[in-house]
């Protein structure tokens, strides 16, 4: 299974006090330096206090990540400062068992890319 690579997870920090939606556009837009245009989704997860970016390219997420170093800083509108890290969506890896599989099966028939 592919890496879902256009999608962009800002994790801000659980500490500070929750940010708006309204603010959350504004710190994209400023911030991420973001084009509207290549913006196809915003979803926001407040308890996890994740924002998750879909572009249409997907080489676009891996640019920000690699032109913020993972994380920027973000300004509530009380004045707060917080740091949020910043990185790209990933599957990541699952570990399944299977029952009664011979042992001479080898793990990488069962792989699937």
């Amino acid at each position: 299974m592919k890496d879902r690579k256009n999608i962009l997870v800002c994790t801000f920090e659980p500490k500070n006090s929750r940010i708006s939606a309204f603010e959350i556009h504004e710190w994209i837009h400023e911030q991420l330096q973001v084009d509207d245009e290549k913006v196809t989704v915003v979803q926001i997860d407040g308890p996890k206090r994740q924002v998750f970016i879909k572009f249409s390219e997907p080489t676009y997420a891996q640019a920000i990540v690699q032109r913020t170093i993972g994380s920027v800083n973000c300004k509530h509108s009380n004045g707060e400062i917080c740091n949020v890290q910043v990185d790209t969506l990933g599957l990541g890896t699952k570990r399944v068992r299977i029952a009664n599989l011979p042992p001479e099966i080898r793990a990488e028939k069962i792989r699937v890319d």
